[in-house]
């Protein structure tokens, strides 16, 4: 199965220069823990629930503090046509819940997550949940 068959294409995009009270608003309003940031048509980062508790409520930040300050600016993706177990190894293997889906032009097409895999393939989302859930170090959407 592809990732184009199991991913959801109807994501909520927010820019770097919103807030996180605003972010938080969106994700409240449409019931996710992750915004793609798009910057002049481009996939800049990737702001979850998390990066705004951790990086900035942790650290008293303001809620008037920019996305761009708490966000992951090294966005891991994965392809719309690739296959949907290759993209659970990964996931498990980076530790992300979700993924953002390009095209080969890499333009944002939708998201994957593993809500988004145990509805295609049980096996493989109860595999990439056990990866997922091992620690694994500092919180990052990112590689280092």
């Amino acid at each position: 199965m592809k990732v184009s068959d199991a991913m959801t294409r109807d994501v909520r995009l927010a820019n770097p220069t919103q807030t996180i009270r605003e972010a938080a608003q969106m994700m409240g309003e449409i019931d996710a823990g992750v915004l793609p940031i798009q910057e002049n048509d481009k996939l800049v980062g990737m702001v979850t629930d998390r990066d705004i508790c951790i990086r900035a409520v942790a650290e008293g930040k303001s809620p008037d503090t920019k996305i761009r300050e708490v966000m992951s600016q090294e966005v891991l993706y994965c392809f719309e046509d690739q296959e949907v177990d290759e993209v659970a190894q990964n996931m498990g293997d980076i530790k992300v819940r979700r993924l953002p889906v390009v095209n080969r032009q890499k333009r944002l097409v939708g998201i994957i997550s593993l809500g988004d895999l145990a509805r295609c393939e049980e096996e493989t989302a109860g595999h990439t949940m056990a990866s997922v859930a091992e620690p694994g170090g500092a919180h990052s959407q990112s590689m280092h």
